[in-house]
């Protein structure tokens, strides 16, 4: 990144010959951009080229080799520190394992994504005492940290060669994300480390590699300290990206787009940073804005600029873009900018950057305001964890969860507690899904400022980024060093930012320490003090930056402690929480408060409350289990978030052999007017819906049926009916998609049931699943949602759990067919049938 400290600002302007003159807006408190000098309009646009050449950015994803290490015996650890000469002399490691002819042909050969902690066994404490076994269960009983030295630490290998032509270009490498404390190595120099399991972070490596033959990059990450409270997964398991550019160019994030949105209009101010790490050159950009259509919209020229050797800048445009398609909720319209970099009249450089165009308002008294029109926020808080995959989820498999969630109604997503992968933002901006982004480490040390830089310079341009939070549940929030430190981060967001409110996730000192220092505040659960906190500080925005809490085990409908279980009615909550109903009829009552964030949308490994002990290995907080399965609470908030779209959900099942004449709770969630209950073909009477409330009855149980109808202005316009199963008979296969791309990324989601002979399913079925592929795709993952499962991830089979469980199938880079089956003894096999179709490939880096 440049030293924008030192950099000289040009500022130039084009518009088109009928637009008028530009202007930028900036908030109270944040920098205001640079005056801009009108010039004369550029000529109309030209079709701009898709991709970013003469730039190259190739992802690493393949040919890694993988060995665990170990974070306390250096002869197990490939002898690195053994001597403590480790940093002695530039460019040797004092350790085989970074040499280019260390023999790493037994290590697994692995594809990133991925997480090594995943595939660990699941183990108790070593540790005595109850808080060394709560702290296990909180990580999902995986080995990992200083009691498990043998199985904290990894290596990973690869090797890659630069043409001989690459000479005067520069090189770097960019990680996504490693988990966590990690050691760069090429060709024997250390060439960076990275503490953060969440931020990303940039090397450059132009004065160590080879060219005309072959590198050797090696990587030794650390797991035995961790960032959560919670299963953080170990490795590599965001993207490696290899990226070539000119000396000239625009560096990492280098771009920022600014729109103030006027009657008709929309005013932009690009922001456009250049390093010259070369020879003195005058530098010329071009900026060009290609509409959601992808034609262009605007181009404009900047003056040329005068760089010297080794020296960095930046070059301000503005322009009135007319009749602006806003991005919103209901139609996420996305821009892009393409920045051309030029000398001596040639195209150096070339870089995208997607944005939209939208208002954001936080009111103290109104709430929430996007494009001047009031949202409710409806969101949920969700770790990056799924079954049969780990911390390691493709890109695909994020856009699946947004999916799952917006279909409930969500329109929102809090990233905890840390920069998500910048698969699921693109998902967000895509889908319409507003984000409240927060940064891992809460603090104004070189590092935590670090972190949240990082953060906010990658996605300050992403529309669906609404919040930036800085924190959660801190334990200096309330103090005059919270506040301190809350100021710190603030100031540098609006520096690097300035379009955007600043809050943080407080759980109790509200009102104290850092809360007044924040734009908006953040509300964790308490709400008993909301009211009172509304009327003291009637000035401030509130949102509910984590709510709910509610404990619920799919299919399980009584409270089980010898299981480890707990109902998925919405009634069992720590002390600290609440049931879905009692936080959402609170907001939604009362207009001051924005909206809110339900903990989770999905279960995640580990803090499996209320069971803090073996063998439970994932929360029970998710609205989804861990593989995407809906509990009943999806249906709840399925009525209320989605109000205009009519909606009935009956529950529980109807077979529960051995009960027979026993009082069964039966539940509707809808949001029609009234709904009818009848019990094999008896009407037990009709009972008028309240908004945001479910109905309930209480029915002795018969073997049979029972059947909900759901009146809306007085007429029958939806029924569901729950019947008792009989023997489990066959499996059912189904996927989210079946047309998928056969480009080596893609992914199924595959969901097997066990049914009777009537389709039914067979709600406590737990037969063994075994999954087979014919054709170009490999099995993934496999999970059930079982918060107390100990079977592996990566296998070709899974027990079904409450007659459920699924498959994660990711394709190949053929075209062709694809035939997975589902098998389990004793029951008709399932097929589904996929169709991979030929589609461009990322752009990658190939083997030495």
């Amino acid at each position: 990144m440049p030293d924008l400290t030192r950099r000289r600002l040009l500022a130039t302007a084009a518009t088109l010959p009928t637009l008028g003159a530009a202007l930028g807006v900036a908030p109270a408190g944040a920098a205001p951009a640079p005056a801009a000098i009108p010039q004369v309009a550029a000529a109309t646009p030209a079709p701009v080229p898709a991709d970013l050449a003469p730039r190259e950015r190739l992802r690493m994803n393949e040919g890694w080799r993988f060995h665990l290490g170990h974070a306390a015996d250096p002869l197990q650890d490939f002898g690195f520190g053994t001597d403590r000469s480790t940093y002695a002399k530039s460019g040797d490691l004092s350790a085989p394992v970074a040499k280019a002819d260390f023999d790493d042909k037994d290590w697994a050969a692995v594809t990133l994504p991925h997480d090594w902690a995943v595939d660990l066994p699941f183990t108790q404490a070593r540790l005595p005492g109850k808080e060394a076994a709560e702290a296990m269960a909180y990580q999902g009983f995986k080995p990992l940290g200083r009691q498990f030295p043998e199985t904290s630490v990894g290596w990973y290998r690869r090797s890659f060669t630069l043409p001989a032509t690459d000479a005067g270009r520069r090189l770097s490498l960019e990680f996504d994300g490693v988990a966590r404390n990690c050691l760069v190595v090429l060709n024997g120099f250390i060439v960076a480390t990275n503490e953060s399991g969440y931020a990303p972070f940039r090397v450059d490596i132009t004065d160590f590699v080879l060219l005309g033959g072959a590198n050797t990059l090696v990587i030794r990450v650390d797991a035995t300290l961790g960032e959560a409270w919670s299963y953080e997964g170990a490795g590599l398991y965001r993207h490696v990206w290899l990226v070539k550019t000119a000396p000239a160019h625009v560096p990492q994030w280098g771009t920022f787009v600014r729109s103030t949105v006027t009657p008709g209009s929309a005013d932009l101010t690009i922001t456009t940073e250049l390093a010259n790490e070369g020879p003195a050159a005058e530098i010329k950009v071009r900026s060009t804005v290609l509409a959601p259509d992808g034609t262009a919209a605007l181009r404009l020229d900047a003056t040329p600029l005068a760089l010297g050797e080794w020296d960095t800048g930046a070059v301000v445009q503005t322009a009135t873009l007319a009749s602006p398609a806003l991005w919103s909720l209901e139609a996420p319209k996305l821009y892009t900018l393409v920045t051309e970099v030029s000398v001596g009249g040639a195209v150096i450089d070339r870089y995208h950057t997607s944005f939209g165009i939208r208002t954001l308002r936080f009111d103290a008294n109104e709430g929430f305001f996007l494009n001047g029109r009031p949202v409710k926020v409806k969101g949920t808080c969700n770790h990056q964890d799924h079954a049969g995959v780990g911390f390691a989820v493709p890109d695909r498999l994020h856009a699946y969860r947004v999916e799952r969630l917006k279909e409930m109604g969500a329109n929102a997503w809090r990233t905890t507690h840390h920069p998500p992968a910048p698969a699921l933002l693109d998902a967000c901006d895509r889908l319409g899904i507003l984000v409240m982004e927060e940064t891992r480490q809460m603090s104004s040390n070189p590092e935590g400022m670090s972190q949240l830089e990082r953060m906010v310079r990658r996605d300050r341009n992403r529309p669906s980024v609404f919040l930036w939070s800085i924190g959660n549940e801190e334990i200096h929030r309330g103090t005059e060093q919270g506040a301190r430190i809350a100021a710190s981060m603030k100031r540098a967001v609006y520096r690097l930012d300035g379009t955007r409110p600043v809050t943080e996730a407080f759980n109790g000192k509200f009102g104290q320490g850092a809360s007044p220092v924040l734009d908006v505040m953040g509300f964790n659960y308490y709400l008993d003090e909301i009211d009172a906190f509304h009327a003291r500080f009637p000035n401030q925005p509130m949102i509910g930056t984590e709510t709910a809490s509610t404990v619920c085990t799919r299919g399980v409908y009584a409270h089980d402690d010898a299981r480890h279980y707990v109902p998925a009615y919405d009634t069992e909550y720590p002390k600290w929480a609440s049931t879905a109903e009692q936080w959402w009829t609170f907001y939604d009552s009362r207009p001051f408060l924005s909206g809110g964030f339900a903990w989770t949308g999905f279960d995640y490994r580990g803090e499996p409350t209320p069971f803090i002990d073996w063998p439970n290995t994932v929360s029970n907080f998710g609205i989804l289990d861990l593989c995407g399965f809906p509990k009943d609470n999806y249906h709840y908030y399925r009525a209320w978030w989605r109000p205009d779209q009519p909606h009935l959900h009956l529950f529980p099942h109807w077979t529960w052999p051995g009960r027979e004449g026993q009082d069964i709770a039966v539940w509707c969630h809808s949001n029609l007017d009234a709904v009818e209950l009848f019990v094999n073909g008896r009407s037990l009477g009709r009972k008028d819906v309240t908004r945001n409330r479910h109905l309930e009855w209480t029915v002795p149980y018969q073997p049979g049926a029972i059947e909900a109808h759901g009146y809306k202005d007085g007429r029958r316009v939806l029924t569901q009916r729950q019947e008792t199963a009989g023997p489990a008979h066959a499996l059912t296969l189904t996927a989210d998609r079946v047309t998928l791309r056969a480009d080596g990324d893609d992914v199924a989601v595959l969901s097997a049931s066990v049914v009777d002979a009537k389709g039914r399913l067979v709600p406590d079925a737990d037969h063994l699943v075994t999954f087979t592929i014919e054709g170009g795709a490999r099995l993934l993952g496999v999970g059930n949602g079982d918060p107390t499962s100990l079977e592996p991830d990566h296998a070709p089979y899974r027990k079904a759990f409450k007659g459920l469980c699924g498959a994660i199938v990711q394709t190949g880079k053929q075209a062709g067919t694809v035939r997975v089956t589902a098998k389990a003894e004793g029951l008709k096999a399932a097929t589904v049938e996929l169709s991979l179709e030929k589609a461009a490939l990322v752009a990658s880096v190939g083997l030495a």
